[in-house]
């Protein structure tokens, strides 16, 4: 947590720039390109839990909104949804490099016994 302070100073700020930033894997991910089946069902796993998550998040947030004045509304739009929407696509696109890494496993021939 310190490292994230020493960037900006604000921990919230960071937080959101690595929630939305696609390109950034999670503490111990690693590379899909590089990874065994075994890893990428578990990477596959985790990620489809966060994204459940978020989704849940994000319905909830909107079944709030609802209740909210206009100018409460208004404000969650602009500032909460566009953070969870961002999390919720970098989840997403990060489930669909370890779902595209299965299928490589998948689609590769089986070696022929000799």
């Amino acid at each position: 947590m310190s490292d994230i302070k020493a960037e900006t100073g604000r921990p919230d700020v960071e937080a959101a720039i690595r929630g939305g930033d696609w390109s950034r894997p999670m503490d111990g991910e690693g590379v899909p390109a590089d990874a065994s089946l075994k890893q990428a069902l578990y990477w596959r796993q985790i990620y489809t839990e966060i994204l459940a998550m978020e989704e849940k998040v994000l319905d909830r947030i909107r079944r709030l909104m609802a209740k909210q004045s206009e100018p409460g509304r208004r404000e969650v739009e602009l500032t909460n949804v566009p953070v969870v929407v961002a999390q919720a696509e970098k989840f997403r696109q990060r489930l669909g490099y370890w779902e595209a890494r299965i299928r490589q496993f998948e689609d590769a021939p089986s070696p022929v016994p000799p």
